[in-house]
């Protein structure tokens, strides 16, 4: 698991100015700001078309639909990126409670959490609870 420290500079950087002009407030305050949208009310909850999810700030490949599941929590799931290189690991201590928070490994933009054991049965035995507002889907063609 990766610290400040240790993730580096982001291959995209840019200044907070940018990313407001950039991002609707929505996405700016879950993907700059570490928030979290509302369970149950992000557009890629319930969805299963086949095709590619990136990061929504700077468009680099995160999941695949193949590795999406149902897991009723309110928030898009996927039990693997789909390259372990895509994404960064960080402990994250707020709110009370240990959790590994999920950041876009290109931009360093925050995505979701992960969680592991929880016993959903996918290959992975983890759940990697993205924010819709984070992602972009790419549907198939």
């Amino acid at each position: 698991m990766s610290s400040d420290a240790s993730i580096g500079t982001p291959k995209v950087s840019k200044s907070d100015a940018e990313w407001r002009e950039q991002l609707t407030p929505e996405e700016y305050q879950v993907l700059r700001q570490a928030g979290t949208e509302r369970p149950f009310t992000g557009e890629y909850d319930e969805v299963f078309t086949e095709g590619v999810y990136s990061c929504r700030a700077c468009g680099a490949e995160l999941f695949r639909s193949e590795t999406k599941f149902a897991s009723h929590c309110g928030w898009p799931s996927f039990y693997a990126p789909s390259a372990d290189d895509n994404v960064i690991l960080r402990e994250d201590r707020s709110m009370g409670m240990a959790r590994v928070e999920v950041l876009c490994a290109t931009c360093h933009s925050h995505l979701g959490h992960v969680f592991s054991g929880e016993g959903y049965g996918t290959p992975t035995d983890q759940r990697y609870c993205m924010n819709s507002v984070s992602l972009r889907l790419e549907p198939a063609s």
